[in-house]
């Protein structure tokens, strides 16, 4: 599959990417039912939408906790939101076919903007209002850098029609991003800090200390809860040493007034009333 030389200038202003199309995709697979029945062939039948996710583990201890990491900044920084569906390792079910294929695994992290915010065994495309991932990032590792970077850049370009793909390696720390672009996904250009800008979460992603992190528009790092907590409780040990300080040098004034004030009275005992 090619990709154009052209890179995509990756900052806030930047086109907005190839939104996924599920209309299409379904009218596609309408018309592909029909002319199937026309012909008298076997017409597929959809499996039940509460299907379970049929996933293989993490590669590595690093895969699972970044995954868990990625996971726990995104739902921390949307605490307040319920229109999105975020998950990791969690299987993707687009097609009747899909379940007699070992080919092809769910993303590593995916996100879907635009839905309902509630758990789910697995995401079911024809449940789904025919929702594809608006985002999806890949870990690579050994055993899966090829698939990622070939058959599942293909899947989400051409069937997807994902509008963003990232791949990063926690071992490596190789880092790619792609946006979809009149069908074709053109990689991305990073800014100064080696970061990408994420059209559809409007936010930066980028590595800090061997991790893949999101990074605010300001460019603030987006805190885990843990992380958030840890914060808060340092700036409240913080303003307490402030107003410790503050209450020690007002206790060292208040000394000094009354000694002041003490020798103001020697001097008026010995000398009397001044003026």
């Amino acid at each position: 599959m090619s990709v154009a030389d052209q890179s995509v200038a990756n900052q806030p202003v930047a086109n907005q990417p190839v939104a996924n199309q599920p209309v299409a995709n379904q009218e596609t697979l309408l018309s592909t039912l029909a002319e199937s029945a026309q012909s008298g062939a076997e017409t597929p039948v959809f499996p039940p939408g509460d299907l379970y996710s049929d996933e293989p583990p993490l590669e590595t201890y690093f895969h699972l906790r970044q995954l868990l990491l990625l996971l726990s900044c995104l739902e921390w920084y949307w605490r307040d939101r319920n229109d999105y569906f975020a998950a990791g390792n969690l299987t993707v079910y687009y097609s009747p076919n899909q379940r007699k294929s070992e080919d092809f695994r769910g993303p590593d992290f995916f996100v879907v903007l635009d839905t309902e915010w509630r758990p789910r065994k697995s995401w079911v495309v024809w449940e789904e209002d025919g929702k594809y991932p608006n985002l999806i990032i890949e870990l690579l590792s050994d055993s899966t850098a090829n698939t990622d970077r070939g058959l599942k850049k293909q899947i989400y370009q051409d069937i997807f029609r994902t509008p963003e793909y990232f791949w990063f390696d926690p071992n490596t720390l190789e880092f790619q991003a792609f946006a979809l672009l009149q069908g074709t996904y053109q990689p991305m250009q990073p800014n100064e800090q080696g970061w990408y800008w994420s059209v559809q979460l409007q936010l930066f992603l980028g590595v800090e200390d061997s991790k893949l992190r999101f990074f605010t528009p300001e460019g603030q790092l987006v805190f885990t809860p843990l992380e958030a907590a840890q914060l808060k409780e340092q700036q409240c040990l913080v303003a307490e040493q402030k107003a410790a300080e503050a209450e020690q040098k007002a206790a060292e004034a208040e000394q000094k007034a009354a000694e002041a004030e003490a020798l103001l009275a020697q001097y008026r005992q010995r000398f009397g009333d001044l003026g």
